[in-house]
């Protein structure tokens, strides 16, 4: 493992400072070349009139992640249809953030509507909407989330609930 020196984000210039942010954009450009997902270890060491500390020990405080490109192909499970309830599917998002897709976020409204959510906390790329109203077309999109935060909406689907 190598180390690269970052003194224009974390300069020590702040004498009581006790952490340092250090941009995304920065740590993905020369000389970290850091990628989505990459662990982050750094080493720190305070310097003052005397001179400068020893090097501390390696550590692993963060990881280089963004939100999850929105997730695809959100389409209608034929074989959960009945005249209150819509099946739903979907495909995760190819780009996960450089983290793991923890849950999905389903938002509904009726036709021409507002949305509001639906359900959380969905694990699954499956979702069946119960207690919809016979002949009502509803429309729904789903959100992804990561350790970051959520992703943009996938497209929206309308589909009538009849059977």
């Amino acid at each position: 493992m190598s180390f690269s020196v970052e003194l224009s984000h974390c300069d020590g210039t702040n004498s009581v400072a006790t952490t340092c942010t250090i941009p995304v954009s920065v740590l993905r450009a020369s000389p970290f070349n850091l990628d989505w997902g990459d662990s982050v270890f750094a080493k720190v060491y305070a310097t003052n009139e005397y001179g400068d500390s020893l090097t501390s020990n390696s550590g692993n405080g963060a990881m280089i992640t963004t939100t999850p490109d929105a997730p695809s192909n959100l389409a209608e499970v034929y074989a959960s249809r009945t005249k209150s309830t819509l099946g739903l599917s979907w495909s995760a998002p190819i780009f996960k953030g450089g983290d793991v897709i923890i849950d999905y976020r389903i938002s509904y409204a009726i036709q021409g509507g507002t949305f509001t959510y639906l359900t959380s906390a969905v694990t699954g790329t499956k979702y069946t909407a119960t207690g919809l109203s016979f002949g009502t077309t509803y429309q729904f999109k789903v959100e992804a989330r990561n350790t970051y935060g959520y992703s943009t909406f996938s497209s929206t689907i309308s589909l009538l609930c009849a059977f």
